[in-house]
């Protein structure tokens, strides 16, 4: 994708009619034409996310009434997984739609919509997708969640930060965990010091998010990782705190420095 091209201007008529032409070998009744036009009519003054939400809407609309049917058909469109730690957002921008349709219509079905989630996160990202499942099913969640930290597939384990994030951009904040930040802490707990940075990054900026939400907590388990040591531990502990360094906050400068040396108080 262009760099000078507005990315909400890739949800439009153009990937209305490459999802149809992905669509129809293997729904030959999906009405293309009609999806195409539909989408044309309502997207011109809307943003990135409300483009999104009526794609996904008239999928829902042209495809079979079964759920079930109508997400096989549409996990035929991902294709092969990203290699990369990058090119969620440019390579597999169409399948943007195909999230927010598990999202929203796929609630009653927790099994199949996560296994879908799995499989688009590999391509394109499930971070905003999985939020309504996490709020609707906190044990199944929690108990999935904790199996994917030890996921080979790196995109899959970075789902795990990223989807739970209490300040993920572009998403409604959200809560720790079930009221208790500790349930955070032990899902990022795996992931410390994983091998790609990509994931680190996420456990960082998800640390950050929780520095915001309960310092106290937050600032003893970091605390707590410098004894576990690690190449990267450094760098993840100043990345978490530096939101809290940006604003002076003296104990996170300190800590961020000299680490477990210093002690902290525990309150």
């Amino acid at each position: 994708m262009s760099e000078f091209t507005p990315l909400k201007h890739y949800f439009g008529v153009e990937l209305a009619e490459r999802l149809a032409s992905l669509i129809v070998p293997h729904d030959a009744s999906f009405p293309a034409n009609d999806f195409v036009e539909a989408v044309a009519e309502q997207v011109g003054p809307l943003e990135l996310k409300e483009r999104v939400a009526v794609i996904s809407r008239e999928l829902r609309h042209s495809l079979p009434a079964d759920y079930i049917v109508s997400l096989d058909i549409l996990l035929q469109l991902l294709g092969p997984e990203n290699e990369t730690e990058e090119g969620m957002f440019t390579n597999g921008y169409f399948l943007m739609p195909v999230a927010h349709f598990v999202e929203v219509y796929g609630l009653d079905h927790f099994d199949v919509s996560m296994r879908a989630l799995y499989e688009i996160t590999k391509r394109h990202t499930s971070e905003y997708a999985i939020r309504p499942y996490l709020a609707r099913y906190p044990d199944e969640s929690l108990a999935l969640l904790t199996t994917w930290t030890k996921d080979a597939n790196p995109h899959v384990r970075r789902l795990v930060s990223e989807g739970t994030r209490p300040r993920l951009p572009w998403a409604k904040r959200m809560d720790p965990l079930y009221g208790d930040p500790r349930r955070n802490l032990a899902l990022l707990e795996p992931l410390w010091n994983d091998s790609s940075f990509y994931v680190r990054k996420s456990v960082a900026n998800h640390l950050n998010d929780l520095t915001k939400v309960d310092k106290d907590a937050t600032l003893d388990w970091l605390l707590d990782q410098w004894d576990r040591g690690g190449e990267h531990t450094p760098w993840i502990v100043r990345q978490s705190l530096r939101s809290l360094i940006k604003s002076g906050d003296a104990e996170a400068m300190r800590i961020a420095t000299y680490g477990r040396s210093i002690g902290r108080k525990r309150k």
